[in-house]
């Protein structure tokens, strides 16, 4: 199935990418084409299509369920996402000028300094700062190849910023979506719960590797275990996805349990894991990805940006009374009244959208009408989620 990907230099782009593996290069080449190709054979692409009694598409399901992850086309409209790139880069613009520094470039506060929950996650040009370390449970088993950044590459890129909706209104208004929260609830029950929020940024020439691994860490081992007992992600893209710049996933390995990674990158003689397709995307397009599929991406050496806006959600069943996994939040038990303050989240998302877009029929969360709660976005909300982040519901 074809894309009409909007980019005019993803082939040079793949040319770069392999040209940094130096006697790798031709194997990184072909690997990275042969990926593509796969990819776009998949039949796991296409609009958002409900039934007439209003669940998800029979289709949508099976194709999700079989390979673990679906490609949703078009799902941001043309005016919304100049919106979000043009909040993106005045946000960016109020990154702290190096890691743990208060201010901007221009002195001025710098974004997330307030916070005292993790916000901004740094990576050297290139790297791969998860990879082969204890960090988030040490699910990144093994180190990707770095390569060498350009001469004048700044020491420290932005790669991670967590608690995104706390900082961006339009990421906040893609949150409240009516029609990906009907999908969380078909996907996960009516009274699904929220995980985290994200942006990964991956700039073209520096962005960071993120290793292979699985999201999850609680429930590999449960009676209950099943394929989506840790949820998934939405990750919708900003400027697109390619084969260099991209998630690469391994379809299908959501239902086989916790994965002996090191022991696939022996098997396949590289970090080039045999089996694996990049998710392929147009701008505007949003990805549903389970999180306990297997998945990566490479470090950035192409010239396409990519901005990826995530937002997971989860059964309630598998979050309630059960213990956090510790790396988002520091919460120990997440009981109903964490789930609930947690979930305040959707009720604003919900309703910055509706003042932003009123020709839209907002979602209604089935939590939220059943106790008579109602949520509005103005200056009292925006104080409400500072720090929000805190009571992620990690797994």
């Amino acid at each position: 199935m074809k894309v009409s990907f909007m980019f005019q230099n993803v082939s040079k782009s793949i040319e770069a990418c392999a040209a940094h593996y130096g006697e790798d290069s031709k194997a990184m080449r072909k690997y990275l084409l042969n990926g593509e190709r796969l990819a776009l054979e998949l039949n796991n692409r296409g609009p958002i299509i409900f039934e007439q009694d209003g669940s998800l598409s029979k289709d949508i399901l099976e194709a999700y369920n079989k390979y673990g992850f679906y490609i949703f086309t078009g799902v941001i409209e043309d005016k919304e996402l100049e919106e979000i790139k043009q909040d993106l880069e005045q946000m960016k613009k109020r990154f702290p000028v190096s890691p743990g520094a208060q201010n901007t470039i221009d002195g001025s506060p710098a974004l997330g300094a307030d916070c005292s929950a993790l916000t901004l996650v740094w990576s050297k040009p290139l790297g791969d700062p998860l990879g082969g370390t204890e960090l988030a449970n040490g699910r990144h088993q093994v180190k990707l190849f770095e390569p060498q950044a350009a001469d004048g590459a700044p020491e420290f890129i932005p790669f991670i910023l967590l608690g995104s909706l706390q900082f961006s209104e339009t990421c906040l208004r893609m949150y409240g979506h009516p029609k990906l929260l009907k999908i969380a609830e078909e996907i996960n029950g009516e009274d699904f719960a929220p995980f985290n929020e994200t942006l990964f940024i991956k700039e073209p020439g520096v962005g960071a590797a993120v290793s292979w691994h699985q999201d999850g860490a609680t429930h590999w081992d449960s009676p209950d275990f099943d394929s989506g007992i840790h949820g998934f992600n939405f990750m919708a893209q900003v400027y697109g996805s390619t084969a260099v710049n991209g998630v690469w996933v391994l379809p299908g390995s959501h239902i086989h349990g916790k994965i002996d990674i090191a022991k696939l990158v022996e098997e396949s003689g590289s970090e080039r894991l045999i089996g694996t397709v990049p998710i392929i995307c147009d701008p505007g397009d949003v990805v549903i990805c389970n999180r306990q599929i297997l998945h990566g991406s490479f470090a950035n050496t192409g010239f396409e940006p990519r901005i990826t806006i995530n937002m997971g959600f989860h059964r309630r069943s598998s979050v309630l009374n059960v213990k956090g996994a510790g790396t988002h939040s520091e919460v120990q038990i997440f009981n109903e009244e964490i789930i609930d303050k947690r979930s305040e989240v959707i009720g604003y998302g919900i309703d910055a959208r509706r003042q932003h877009f009123p020709g839209e029929t907002p979602y209604e969360y089935k939590p939220f009408v059943k106790k008579g709660l109602t949520f509005k976005w103005d200056e009292d909300a925006r104080e409400a989620i500072h720090d929000y982040n805190k009571l992620d519901l990690s797994i």
